[in-house]
């Protein structure tokens, strides 16, 4: 995936507990609605994804579409019709190494995916800092995580904005602010988020 490709200002992400639903709610959605792309998946453990970007009003009617054919099987879901680009650079990197930049790490952790590109989309536009990481339930067990960093009073500015636009989802795990992230934990974030990754 690439930043080109979901360059349209509008995502929306559904997430669901049934990958037949899934694939249906997709197809869809494509059929239903102009959207400029669209990326659909299986992730762990056992859910399906699909991620549809364009135009506002066009991601709009998508979600509906998919929200409407999926019924009890949507777990999970997110409209963002004006994301930040930081959120959708950290999305494309996928699970490589974090970009610590700042004297503070926080760190927002959810159960869904689209929790947590809620919260990364809403900590980043509220503060003066830079989204690190943005981590989606493959090798998660299905949850997710975002990553912040800058100085201490942003970092708990954006933390707390984050934490305010997820309440919704009902998914929130648990958020943390470090003010002084130890130079080996920094090392290890910026080496690699995958424990194997770093043993191996």
């Amino acid at each position: 995936m690439s930043d080109a490709a979901l360059s349209d200002p509008a995502i929306a992400l559904l997430e669901f507990d049934s990958i037949s639903a899934g694939i249906l709610s997709g197809d869809a959605m494509v059929k239903t609605s102009p959207i400029g792309v669209i990326y659909a998946g299986t992730v762990h453990p056992g859910k399906y994804l699909v991620l549809a970007g364009g135009d506002t009003a066009s991601v709009e009617i998508a979600l509906a579409t998919g929200r409407e054919m999926g019924g009890g099987h949507v777990s999970d879901w997110v409209f963002l019709p004006d994301i930040h680009p930081e959120v959708m650079s950290a999305i494309t990197k996928g699970a490589g190494a974090a970009s610590l930049d700042g004297e503070a790490l926080g760190i927002v952790e959810t159960t869904t995916v689209a929790a947590v590109l809620d919260a990364a989309d809403a900590g980043v536009k509220a503060a003066d800092v830079r989204v690190s990481s943005v981590r989606l339930a493959d090798g998660l067990g299905g949850k997710g995580y975002v990553l912040f960093s800058g100085v201490i009073a942003e970092v708990e500015a954006a933390v707390e904005a984050a934490v305010v636009r997820i309440e919704p989802h009902g998914t929130m795990i648990r958020s943390d602010v470090i003010a002084q992230l130890h130079e080996e934990m920094a090392e290890n974030l910026a080496g690699d988020l995958r424990f194997l990754r770093r043993v191996g």
